[in-house]
């Protein structure tokens, strides 16, 4: 009987094992975030104001073969049968056909996706290896309040950078780089020289916010209890920095880096276009004139599960280097 009773309040395995739960709850967050997703993204495409049908067939064609158009595309049903309909193909991994070229959305989507990954990422390699330096740095020479010119320079630089929109800085570079000085190409995608422009102007913003916070974050580890132990143990300095303050200090840093990286892959739309660049940004742009609704809604929903994967990624790396704080978490 005693058997029994102590099986019977054993708990499961999935209410036993932390990971298990974190797991689960993160799967759950996503799964709804990607049906949120799907579902502002079919409303908001049905919000911009014209027919997609005579925008992809051009003013010339006829009523008749607009309405068969119509009907052959299923726009005359109900909004909640195209919804239902949109569900469907999406669930048989079908994103539609481009109305204006008749290209499948999954083969545009392909061609395009690696360009906009290439300087997203690159951007946000460039900001984490300008801002880690940088931050720690200037928390090493201004704590304790030393040096206060400098800190009032780096504050108010790293204000004014990070308020500029990417698109006025992807601007303001094809003028003095591209256009006056003649330093590297101002639109396409055609070698290594190509990238720096996009990607430099993707990386001045979330760079500046991450130097801010790589600063805060170190002045606080450096007035942390064994920061003074190990000064009292005589280690060197750039043992007590880099072995000990440093990493601790990253935490917040990968947390807000995340987020950045997200905000990067949305502002590559503005980016894009100011280069012509053959990315993702571009082709929402130009689908979002056209009123083409499977490749709008179709270039949605891979910036959204970016964004989404991006946070996950971010929390599962959280939950690697804390357990305690962020597994635990109801």
């Amino acid at each position: 009987m005693s058997t029994v009773t102590a099986t019977s309040r054993r708990p499961p395995a999935l209410a036993g094992n932390p990971w298990l739960r974190f797991a689960a709850r993160r799967l759950g967050r996503l799964l709804v975030s990607v049906w949120v997703l799907l579902t502002a993204a079919f409303g908001m495409i049905h919000l911009i104001p014209g027919d997609p049908v005579r925008a992809a067939l051009g003013p010339m064609a006829s009523a008749q073969v607009v309405a068969a158009r119509r009907a052959a595309l299923g726009l005359d049903d109900p909004l909640w049968q195209q919804y239902l309909h949109y569900l469907g193909n999406l669930c048989t991994g079908r994103l539609g056909v481009s109305m204006g070229s008749g290209l499948p959305v999954s083969q545009l989507i392909a061609d395009r996706l690696p360009a906009t990954v290439e300087i997203a990422v690159y951007a946000f390699l460039l900001a984490l290896a300008v801002a880690i330096p940088v931050g720690a740095g200037m928390a090493v020479l201004t704590r304790g309040g030393r040096r206060r010119h400098a800190e009032l320079a780096f504050t108010s630089t790293s204000v004014v950078l990070a308020a500029i929109p990417e698109f006025l800085i992807a601007v303001g570079l094809v003028f003095v780089f591209g256009v006056s000085l003649g330093w590297a190409p101002v639109a396409g995608r055609s070698g290594p020289e190509s990238y720096v422009l996009p990607v430099v102007a993707l990386a001045i913003g979330p760079a500046a916010v991450l130097a801010r916070i790589v600063r805060v974050e170190m002045l606080a580890v450096l007035r942390a209890d064994y920061i003074r132990t190990a000064r009292a143990k005589r280690l060197p300095a750039r043992l007590v920095y880099l072995r000990h303050a440093l990493p601790n200090a990253l935490t917040a840093t990968l947390t807000l880096g995340g987020l950045l990286l997200s905000a990067m892959v949305a502002g590559t739309v503005l980016v894009e276009n100011v280069f012509a660049w053959p990315g993702l940004g571009a082709a929402i742009v130009q689908s979002i004139l056209a009123k083409d609704y499977p490749v709008v809604q179709g270039v949605v929903l891979v910036y959204g599960l970016g964004v989404l994967l991006v946070n996950l990624a971010v929390d599962v790396a959280l939950a690697l280097l804390d357990p305690r704080s962020t597994i635990r978490e109801s």
